[in-house]
C-alpha cells in the first residue's frame, strides 16, 4: 500500500529541512504525533533513529535508511507483519517555495489488511503533518 500527501510551503528549503528533521519537536506542530524521542544524540544522519507514538497506533522505532540533506530522507519501521517506509522529499520551486512530498509505503504479509483498516487514518495523519509543517515554517 502506498499513501502520498503533497503540499507547498512558503519557506526556503533549509528552513523546511530544519523543521522536518527536528524530530523531537514534531508533537509541537502535528497532532499526528503524540511523542517523539531520538534514540541517540547528534546530527540527524544515516542510521539516526527515533521512537514515535501516534494516536491509535503502536509505538514504533523509525531508522533513517537514506538521506540527502536538505532534499530527502527515508526511514523504515517494522511492525508485526508490516514493514513501513516513510519518505520526506523537498523540492525547491522557482518562486521560492518548497514542494513537500510525504509518502508512506507499507509492505509485508499484513500490509493489505493494515492499509484497508488503517488507510483512512494514515491519509489523515499525512495531511496533518503537511498542514502542521506549513504552519510551523510560517512561524519560524
Amino acid at each position: 500500500m502506498r499513501f502520498v500527501e503533497v503540499t507547498e510551503v512558503a519557506a526556503d528549503i533549509d528552513q523546511v529541512w530544519a523543521v522536518q528533521t527536528d524530530i523531537e519537536r514534531w508533537p509541537e506542530w502535528t497532532a499526528s504525533v503524540r511523542s517523539a524521542r531520538r534514540l541517540e544524540s547528534g546530527p540527524f544522519t544515516l542510521g539516526s533513529s527515533a521512537r514515535l507514538e501516534q494516536p491509535w497506533l503502536r509505538p514504533a522505532v523509525w531508522r533513517v535508511t537514506e538521506i540527502d540533506p536538505p532534499r530527502f530522507f527515508a526511514w523504515d519501521s517494522d511492525g508485526p507483519g508490516v514493514h513501513s517506509r516513510g519518505e520526506h522529499r523537498l523540492t525547491p520551486l522557482p518562486d521560492g517555495r518548497v514542494r513537500v512530498e510525504l509518502v508512506v509505503v507499507q509492505t509485508g504479509p499484513l500490509a493489505a489488511v493494515t492499509g484497508l483498516l488503517g488507510g483512512r487514518a494514515l491519509r489523515r495523519y499525512l495531511r496533518m503533518e503537511a498542514d502542521g509543517l506549513n504552519r510551523r515554517c510560517a512561524q519560524v
